[in-house]
């Protein structure tokens, strides 16, 4: 048996600056240590409930179901399709990016005719363009946007097509992965109808959950599907028995996750969603600065870039995966490279919650400035 047995695990510390996962505060790792209970603990449910009133204000929604999905970020989207889309539904979604691709793609496979407006990666999709295709398929069941596409560092406006989708049944589905708890996600005011994002890029939690809420519009909805949702474990309705009064038992929960977003959480409140906006946005414009001032060329489209994912074009003669090796190795540093077609062209540099900080940037950039 000797043979199998291997030696401890010491990953070395790293400074995330990609596209996710963000460093995690030394509060959440402690809180995982909690000692795991049971599904139904009495302990967990009120856990589960200040989960889902904490995130309500992250959202900034009212939404009584509102949750934490047990399965990464992705899941959150593969939920938003799996429940509101039947087999010959219409769905329109903007698409200027990888992760919008994937919509598309999780669309779908739920047998939607989907009809795709396309935009050139690093660009956003003009809302009237989006409206317009609206108009043209009145009977369209969802539009679906990413309100911060992580391949490209854009920033999707959202209110203008909040605001025509409201008036009438279809649902606005939006992927707020890379910007709820860094940026501004108003899903009431904009009136998105569901949103989810994950645990691991603003939030500062680690990956493995994925945060969603459902308007009441959207329920309703839910519930006259002429058929079943083909995920039982992503039934929206099932998972609501679980969250909710009736404490219906759905699956074994990540005990130790829910800890640990519930700690993550507790920091957002602490500091206050608006200074953690402004502190997205100040340090987010600085490294944009500095950025620039190495010769590297943002790619995502001005005034619409993000705060907490910033996207370069690289210098002329600068090996893309050679410099980030050498940033991971000898540095202990992590920034992204691009995805798709943008594979070998950009970088993408996250500053995510806890990653965000001005002795970051001042890392990176002094190890660029030796490297290159």
């Amino acid at each position: 048996m000797d043979q199998w047995i291997v030696g401890n695990l010491h990953p070395i510390p790293r400074i995330l600056m990609g596209p996710g996962p963000s460093n995690v505060h030394y509060r959440v790792y402690q809180a995982m240590m909690t000692p795991v209970i049971g599904y139904l603990d009495p302990q967990l449910l009120s856990c589960m409930d200040e989960i889902s009133e904490m995130l309500r204000v992250v959202f900034q929604t009212k939404n009584p179901l509102t949750l934490a999905i047990s399965a990464t970020g992705s899941s959150g989207m593969e939920a938003s399709f799996v429940n509101f889309v039947e087999p010959g539904d219409t769905v329109v979604i903007g698409v200027n990016g990888f992760f919008a691709a994937r919509m598309v793609e999780v669309a779908s496979r739920c047998g939607a005719r989907v009809i795709q407006i396309e935009q050139e990666w690093g660009k956003a999709v003009e809302p009237e363009r989006i409206i317009k295709a609206l108009k043209e398929n009145p009977q369209t069941k969802v539009c679906g946007l990413v309100h911060g596409e992580t391949s490209t560092g854009v920033m999707q406006p959202l209110e203008e097509i909040g605001s025509y989708c409201k008036k009438r049944e279809t649902l606005l589905v939006v992927d707020a992965v890379t910007t709820l708890g860094g940026a501004p996600v108003k899903v009431d005011e904009w009136g998105i109808d569901v949103c989810y994002s994950s645990s691991q890029k603003c939030l500062s939690v680690p990956p493995g959950l994925s945060p969603i809420t459902v308007s009441a519009k959207a329920k309703d909805l839910l519930r006259s599907r002429k058929t079943k949702v083909q995920s039982f474990y992503f039934d929206l309705l099932l998972l609501e028995k679980y969250w909710g009064e009736e404490r219906v038992y759905h699956h074994t929960a990540p005990a130790s996750m829910f800890y640990a977003l519930r700690e993550g959480l507790r920091i957002i409140m602490e500091e206050g969603l608006e200074e953690r906006f402004k502190r997205h946005q100040t340090l987010g414009d600085h490294l944009k600065m500095e950025l620039e001032g190495l010769g590297f060329k943002l790619f995502a489209q001005e005034g619409f870039r993000l705060p907490m994912l910033t996207s370069v074009v690289l210098p002329d003669g600068v090996d893309d995966a050679q410099v980030r090796r050498r940033l991971l190795e000898q540095y202990q540093i992590e920034v992204g490279g691009g995805l798709g077609p943008l594979k070998g062209k950009i970088w993408r540099i996250g500053l995510m919650g806890e990653t965000c900080k001005m002795q970051n940037i001042a890392c990176l950039i002094g190890a660029l400035k030796e490297i290159l």
